[in-house]
């Protein structure tokens, strides 16, 4: 798989899954572990998300220019995993973690760190295919790359889910999504007679192995094992991150030194050369720009799987999958299973093109993926329509189980969602490092991930549409960014060409 690629590959791909394992342990629970602790709404929620998510991307700016300016790439990103540890061990105490902004800070903790890591390990992998023995290959590194991210994220919601439910098991209970929202709901005083009577009652007799237990203690002691096992779920992304420390020590010294590179002696250029060089520099910048405006679209729509889309798996989706009792973040590892799924027939395929001299070009690619990004939420717009409103679904105390969609609805629509993913991404990575100018590829991998930021910021507009308007039109919102997103890349596309050559 690694054969002809980069020795330093295998160890950037191996360091970035260790702490993507960390990562997607922590953004699968994240949005139900805010409404759980703090009893926020889906819209503060999402507010929260879109801070920490945005942030995680804008910061990655100050990593690149921190690693630019040094030209210690190595050390940034060990520094990035260090700071990203202390936040995730400050998340997984109960007794610090007492307020929504404690919790926000200790994100922004780990934000930080991502913004040194994350950017910074991805101009190392730039930088192994500006070799020209390599060069040919970067579309194809940069999907291996991308696989074993997400190879890291394919088990990080089970393991999140396993010690949640471990904990709330030894505490006498049984997990059951709705629950945490319902005490709340009993706790503020708003919840109704007939759901106090009805449901709630009638659902926590059924998690205390059927005994009917007085309410009261029972919203405390139930909120409080189910947060207490969401802390200690953090542990987890701890120990991954000292994983991917350890494995990036160990292949620190095969990976690019741009510090010594930059210490060889360069020819004598001209000044024609040098003004053919900087009008070379602006297109490429402009070009890069034109990229990050569109993608901001797609994160803006993609990264609702851990926000509206996580949401409509608690409050509108059959948990069950054949007979078997499954939790709402358990969808989340679809993607990065799909992911590792479909790369190497991705890869294949394009190979096959490229052998044929088909094969289209990065740009191409990405205004493909915009399109099948705006069919996944076509899918949910279509099989949404009819269904109640956000706000009835709580006046009624929750859906009843013949009253939710089925869970094949959202294991299309995140395949689709990945097959897009796969078709922007990795290959929008594999763009950047290859137009951006020599001496500004860190700061170009951070503008990338601060195009993600904008789109992530952006992602409480749709808690916000979830929760107050109709939820197919939610999703057909979402339809029409991408879909005109799609068609801004295509008419860029011929300029794009050329300016990659």
């Amino acid at each position: 798989m690694f054969k002809n690629h980069p020795k330093g590959l295998l160890g950037a791909a191996l360091s970035n899954m260790g702490e993507r394992f960390g990562f997607y342990t922590m953004m699968a629970i994240l949005t139900l572990f805010l409404m759980s602790k703090f009893g926020l709404s889906e819209t503060q929620a999402g507010s929260v998300y879109s801070i920490f998510y945005g942030a995680i991307y804008i910061l990655a700016l100050v990593g690149g220019l921190i690693a630019d300016w040094t030209k210690r790439y190595k050390g940034t990103i060990i520094a990035g995993l260090v700071v990203m540890s202390i936040g995730y061990l400050f998340l997984a105490m109960p007794f610090l973690i007492t307020t929504k902004w404690i919790a926000l800070g200790a994100l922004l903790v780990i934000a930080f760190g991502n913004g040194l890591f994350k950017g910074n390990l991805q101009a190392l992998v730039g930088q192994m295919y500006d070799n020209e023995k390599y060069s040919k290959l970067r579309d194809s590194g940069f999907q291996l790359f991308y696989m074993f991210i997400n190879i890291g994220g394919m088990f990080a919601p089970f393991a999140a889910v396993w010690v949640r439910n471990w904990f709330v098991k030894i505490q006498g209970f049984a997990y059951h999504s709705d629950i945490p929202e319902l005490c709340w709901q009993f706790k503020n005083g708003t919840m109704e007679n007939s759901v106090l009577d009805g449901r709630f009652t009638e659902l926590a007799t059924q998690v205390s192995g059927g005994i009917t237990p007085d309410m009261t203690t029972f919203a405390d002691k139930y909120l409080n094992a189910f947060n207490t096992g969401f802390h200690y779920a953090f542990f987890v992304a701890i120990a991954a991150m000292l994983i991917s420390l350890a494995i990036f020590l160990i292949y620190k010294r095969i990976l690019p030194n741009k510090k010594a590179a930059a210490k060889v002696s360069k020819p004598q250029i001209s000044k024609e050369q040098i003004k053919q060089d900087a009008e070379e520099i602006v297109q490429r910048l402009l070009a890069l720009f034109a990229v990050f405006a569109v993608v901001i679209f797609f994160w803006f729509s993609f990264h609702q799987n851990g926000l509206t889309l996580t949401m409509f798996a608690k409050d509108y989706t059959q948990l069950r999958i054949f007979g078997i009792d499954i939790s709402a973040e358990i969808f989340q590892s679809i993607n990065p299973f799909i992911v590792v799924f479909l790369t190497p027939i991705i890869m294949l395929f394009f190979a096959r093109l490229a052998k044929k001299g088909k094969e289209p070009s990065t740009p191409r690619k990405i205004g493909i993926g915009m399109g099948i990004a705006a069919s996944a939420f076509v899918l949910m717009a279509i099989f949404s329509i009819g269904l109640p409103t956000l706000n009835e679904v709580k006046e009624m105390g929750g859906l009843s189980f013949d009253s939710r969609v089925t869970p094949w609805l959202l294991f299309a629509t995140y395949f689709i969602l990945t097959v897009a993913e796969l078709f922007i991404s990795p290959l929008g990575l594999a763009f950047v490092s290859k137009v951006a100018p020599a001496n500004l590829q860190g700061l170009m991998q951070g503008c990338w991930l601060g195009a993600t930021a904008i789109g992530n910021f952006s992602l409480v507009l749709g808690a916000l549409m979830y929760k107050n308007i109709s939820i197919s039109i939610t999703w057909t919102v979402f339809v029409s960014v991408c879909f005109i997103s799609m068609i801004a890349m295509f008419v860029m596309v011929k300029w794009l060409e050329r300016v990659a050559k």
